[in-house]
């Protein structure tokens, strides 16, 4: 079987106020205290585009390849449900702003981080086109109130081709697209306030046969569900037609808490939205450096070009040049990417300390990184900051501790006490042992208590003295240099 996979994404643009009216844009304000008389759908109320939400189109468009359509088309879409006031919703069918762009997303082979592939999604278009309201089902007194704080709020729907075969493959794109729209600021896209949500069309067909009836999973608000209701509707699919079945076209829910499809409403006859051209917005005229006329007034259109100009460098070019700079792996500088302000922390601590990035990058990966998750905290609440931790790396690159003893600085720092490494240092006597005679002692009084050991490695197995090293980093409590140790351990094994 092969399945085929497209989405289609409805990003919230990042605007102060709505796409069509002057209301408030915010999260979780008081019901319907965010709402315009137009947004109502109140008689005679009239829609007045709004720039910003215009330029963030073009922006993501851009960003994303496309063909940014000179002159663009506003349509009714209409559908009756409660917390669509109007009975329409104004929308982009005919001619979107933008066309035929690519998005370029990379996934692991097999897990494997150090095994990337680049693959590429089509993209068909980008609309401009408003949310409705929110209708909120009270099941105990068998009532839906509505909601219309966010109808009205202006989203860019982008439609993706049936590129991609799986979950996986699913999920990568869309985290390359959340990290486009941060990026270039047209979507803050937190998944979890409803500002970036994936409808996900899936179909089975055979090699070589036209592509099977295709199921639309609606509303999928995060990127691991996404792959995970990708994956189950692939598979029940598939199982269904073996077992005989056939696919209904319908739409479908992705249960989070079952890990399954669930089907929402059946699209028995295709529904008729009786798309017309919405009458009171007229056609959407955008220019570039050309056409744009010598006696236009500036502030009153939008010049494609100039939004061009100030595109910030893209995720892709970003990772690039920290692989260039740093000389990190390119498997790192996704890491470093994915996770919200994680580069700016590791800069700042390339830029304090003496330590080279390759080895601050294992430091900030496996010991910063694997702290917050089991924490549950994003990179700004980390107690330990970037200066703490370059003060601790400096330490450690000055000799000064060893890193037994600054892994055990960090389990301190974590705690939030306001002590500086050195104070901590200090306090639990982690100082690495500058006592070559001492170390000596130490290292004699391990090799007499291993006789086993000792003959092992006297008779060619080399492995053993890492065992030795070992009891002599337990012994100093992690206060001696390893490097030294295995040079005094090999020294005395070798009289």
């Amino acid at each position: 079987w092969e399945p085929v996979v497209g989405l289609e994404i409805h990003a919230q643009i990042s605007s102060n106020s709505k796409l069509f009216s002057g209301s408030q844009v915010q999260f979780a304000a008081p019901p319907n205290s965010l709402v315009s008389f137009f947004d109502a759908s109140l008689p005679g109320t009239l829609p007045v585009l709004n720039r910003r939400c215009v330029e963030a189109a073009v922006m993501t468009g851009l960003a994303l390849n496309c063909s940014i359509n000179k002159k663009s088309l506003f349509d009714r879409k209409h559908y009756f449900y409660a917390d669509l006031p109007a009975g329409y919703q104004i929308t982009q069918q005919r001619v979107p702003i933008a066309v035929n762009g690519s998005l370029s997303y990379s996934l692991c082979v097999d897990n494997k981080m150090s095994q990337m592939v680049t693959k590429t999604v089509r993209i068909k278009q980008i609309q401009l086109e408003q949310d409705s309201g929110k209708s909120l089902h009270d099941d105990t007194r068998s009532q839906t109130l509505v909601d219309l704080n966010r109808a009205g709020v202006g989203l860019m729907e982008v439609v993706m081709e049936p590129d991609m075969c799986c979950g996986e493959e699913a999920a990568a794109a869309v985290r390359e697209l959340q990290l486009i729209l941060q990026t270039l600021g047209s979507s803050q896209a937190v998944m979890a306030e409803g500002q970036l949500r994936v409808d996900a069309n899936v179909s089975v067909h055979h090699p070589g046969e036209p592509y099977g009836v295709r199921t639309e999973v609606k509303n999928i608000n995060s990127i691991r569900f996404l792959a995970k209701a990708v994956d189950y509707e692939i598979q029940r699919q598939i199982e269904e037609l073996e077992s005989g079945g056939t696919i209904l076209n319908e739409t479908r829910a992705f249960d989070a808490k079952l890990g399954c499809t669930v089907p929402m409403r059946d699209k028995e006859g295709k529904q008729d939205y009786r798309f017309m051209p919405e009458p009171n917005l007229p056609p959407l005229i955008l220019y570039d450096a050309k056409s744009l006329p010598a006696n236009m007034n500036h502030q009153q259109v939008v010049n494609i070009d100039l939004i061009h100009e100030r595109l910030p460098d893209l995720p892709s070019v970003k990772r690039a040049k920290l692989v260039e700079r740093y000389g990190i792996l390119p498997e790192h500088s996704f890491t470093l990417l994915n996770e919200d302000g994680l580069t700016e922390f590791f800069e700042n601590v390339v830029k304090q300390t003496q330590m080279k990035p390759k080895k601050v990058i294992g430091w900030i990966l496996n010991d910063l990184l694997s702290y917050l998750k089991q924490h549950s905290l994003t990179v700004k609440e980390s107690p330990v900051s970037s200066f703490l931790l370059a003060d601790l790396l400096n330490l450690l690159e000055k000799k000064e501790i060893s890193s037994t003893a600054a892994k055990h600085v960090l389990a301190e720092l974590w705690k939030g006490e306001r002590k500086t490494p050195l104070e901590i240092v200090k306090e639990k006597k982690l100082e690495l042992i500058q006592d070559q005679k001492e170390l000596e002692q130490i290292c004699q009084a391990v090799i007499d208590g291993q006789e086993n050991e000792v003959m092992a490695i006297k008779a060619g197995n080399l492995k053993v003295l890492n065992k030795l090293i070992g009891l002599v980093q337990r012994e100093t409590r992690g206060r001696s240099n390893p490097v030294v140790v295995k040079q005094l351990l090999e020294k005395k094994l070798s009289q």
